[in-house]
């Protein structure tokens, strides 16, 4: 039985990817940022081990996670947590900066090193849920894709880094997705969020679910997801 180590599975698209590895059987272990979302998280997921972690602070994982039981096996590390907040570079504030760099991108990065000695036995896989503006950035989302080009960079040196460990690193980068950050985003924008003109977060958990799922002869590297509309 595989056991993922998933963040972000409050919501969205780590919800989904959660529910479904469940379904199947598989265990997996789900990061809270604090004790109260840890207990949110084993009521939706009866059964899950929970982990408390802050990833807005990534100088503490180290300490936090040094005071919990770790499982003794991670197959898979899945990252899907994310913070978003818009504006130009004139505007945003370096609070703002700080705080989308610090969940986005340095955690991920903390969480990963923290973790790579279970990952290296088990020749586990890391998936990172990045983002359309890991690719292309725009108008007023500076900090955000600044944040997410930074992820991309993480994933590609980390592959190039482990593989010599059996480390398989994949990143998925989705289009606008119907998922609370995505109402977020429409009211900073001030614009109707209609969810139906987006990706549903199942389509965006099915191409997790197929990296993680590939046979041990290939590796996906990076995935993009559109919505056809």
């Amino acid at each position: 039985m595989a056991v993922h180590l998933i963040t972000g599975a409050g919501s969205g698209i780590g919800a989904v990817v959660a529910r479904r590895l469940r379904e199947r059987g598989d265990e997996v272990v789900l990061l809270a940022r604090d004790a109260g979302r840890a207990r949110q998280l084993a009521e939706l997921f009866p059964g899950a081990q929970t982990l408390v972690g802050d990833l807005s602070n990534p100088g503490r994982l180290s300490w936090a996670l040094s005071k919990q039981s770790l499982p003794e096996r991670i197959d898979a590390l899945v990252h899907v947590a994310g913070v978003v907040d818009l504006g130009s570079v004139a505007d945003l504030p370096p609070a703002l900066w700080e705080q989308q760099l610090a969940v986005n991108l340095v955690g991920p990065a903390e969480l990963t090193r923290l973790l790579l000695p279970l990952l290296r036995v088990s020749r586990g896989r890391v998936v990172f849920v990045n983002s359309g503006a890991g690719l292309h950035a725009h108008a007023g989302w500076s900090a955000y894709a600044a944040s997410k080009h930074g992820l991309k960079a993480l994933a590609d040196s980390l592959r190039a880094e482990e593989a010599p460990n059996g480390i398989r690193v994949t990143s998925v980068y989705p289009g606008r997705t119907a998922t609370p950050m995505q109402e977020k985003v429409h009211q900073q924008e001030g614009q109707e969020y209609d969810p139906s003109r987006f990706i549903a977060p199942e389509s965006v958990a099915a191409t997790v679910l197929l990296a993680l799922d590939l046979l041990a002869d290939a590796h996906l590297t990076d995935l993009t997801v559109r919505p056809t509309g």
